[in-house]
């Protein structure tokens, strides 16, 4: 998360106490932190494979990525036919397969407009935002998360279920990379 142009980071005291001025060191599991940058890239392709194949009223409700899966719910009228859920698949690991590269922009939020990125309604933004362009512009959007470097980085994705979780609310749940071979 950022605050006032900063980083932040939670973590746990596991032995001893912190006080004001120590020395700390961080250890980043990177196998784990290159597993939940692919699913949440994978969110973001699929979010304009979502718009691409069943049309503009789809609009990102929620997410959740870890290292293990993703889960990305969605505006839509209908349960999304085995036909199109394949459609949708193809298409993410489409543009897996071009291996494009990620592109991140800092810039001001009419100037993301400007160039077609998707924001979430109801988000508050800063003077300055994050652009996320994936697939050679294939996806636009605002957003501050991790991210791989190129889109072939998170290696193939499959969906694996698809459900209402409300009216008018579908969800689609799905695994990257390795997660996606098993």
């Amino acid at each position: 998360k950022t605050a006032g142009g900063f980083f932040i980071h939670f973590g746990v005291v596991e032995t001893g106490s912190i006080t004001r001025g120590n020395d700390l060191s961080l250890n980043v599991d990177e196998q784990r932190r290159d597993r939940i940058r692919a699913n949440h890239s994978a969110t973001h392709l699929l979010h304009a494979a979502l718009r691409e194949g069943l049309g503009d009223h789809v609009q990102q409700k929620g997410s959740l990525v870890d290292s293990q899966r993703l889960r990305f719910d969605f505006s839509h009228y209908e349960a999304i036919k085995p036909e199109q859920l394949r459609a949708l698949e193809d298409r993410v690991n489409e543009q897996i397969r071009l291996n494009s590269v990620v592109g991140v922009e800092v810039t001001d939020i009419e100037s993301a407009k400007n160039k077609g990125a998707m924001a979430l309604f109801g988000e508050k933004y800063g003077d300055q935002v994050r652009v996320l362009t994936m697939g050679n512009g294939f996806s636009v959007e605002l957003c501050g998360g991790t991210h791989v470097s190129r889109t072939g980085d998170i290696g193939l994705f499959k969906i694996t279920a698809e459900s209402g979780i409300a009216s008018g609310v579908r969800r689609i749940e799905a695994v990257t990379g390795t997660g996606a071979l098993a």
